[in-house]
């Protein structure tokens, strides 16, 4: 791997936005140390240090310098260390992926949420945007192996988590969404990505993510009944 001097990443191995930063490190082949946090508690003096606005992971320290926020950490990544390069050339094809990050850390994120925490109609309401969402993702991956084209790159990187989390996020969510009848073409590209090498290693245990979301419903349902 090719020697960084002084890069530390602080994540959680069963954060969606933590592995997103390990697989662009991986595929660029740069050396770095992982500091892992208490997935339960991200607010550890050291977190609180470097990324005093929200207190939570992922956080890349290079040099001493902390960026945090996934997406602003890709965007660091390919700036410094441009060879392996992840984003595309074209500076429209460029400007459509960041589109499309932002539609699934907004739109689709938050729908997943609302399926994930809520119940009755409103929870309904959720899972039909989740399944809206992937639908539309459907239409951008048909033709496609990846969603940057033969090979993986920023967009597939920032999607990645509906390969492997989903899952675990509909089962302890107790909703449905993802249907590989309906969605082909998004399956197809699940199971490429996730049998890429270094996709597959990094990926966390699954009774880890299950327990993690577990403990997220439970805390919220605490929440809601104090």
């Amino acid at each position: 791997m090719e020697k960084s001097t002084d890069l530390k990443l602080l994540g959680t191995k069963e954060s969606i936005f933590t592995q997103r930063i390990v697989w662009a490190l991986k595929l660029k082949g740069i050396d770095y140390e992982f500091i892992e946090q208490d997935f339960s508690s991200r607010s550890s003096p050291l977190l609180v240090e470097l990324n005093p606005i929200y207190k939570k992971v992922p956080v890349l320290v290079h040099c001493g310098k902390p960026i945090s926020e996934s997406l602003v950490i890709l965007e660091y990544i390919e700036g410094t260390w441009p060879f392996n390069p992840l984003f595309p050339v074209d500076p429209f094809e460029r400007a459509s992926a960041r589109f499309w990050a932002r539609f699934i850390d907004g739109k689709f994120y938050e729908a997943a949420n609302k399926a994930f925490f809520s119940s009755g109609e409103t929870k309904a309401e959720g899972v039909e945007s989740v399944a809206e969402g992937l639908h539309i993702l459907e239409g951008q991956i048909i033709g496609k192996k990846f969603f940057s084209g033969e090979t993986i790159g920023y967009l597939d990187i920032v999607v990645g988590w509906i390969a492997y989390w989903l899952q675990y996020i509909e089962e302890v969510g107790e909703f449905k969404a993802m249907d590989s009848r309906k969605y082909p073409h998004l399956h197809a590209w699940i199971n490429n990505f996730i049998q890429v090498p270094i996709i597959q290693e990094s990926l966390p245990k699954s009774d880890a993510v299950k327990a993690a979301y577990k403990g997220f419903k439970d805390a919220a349902a605490l929440a809601g009944a104090n």
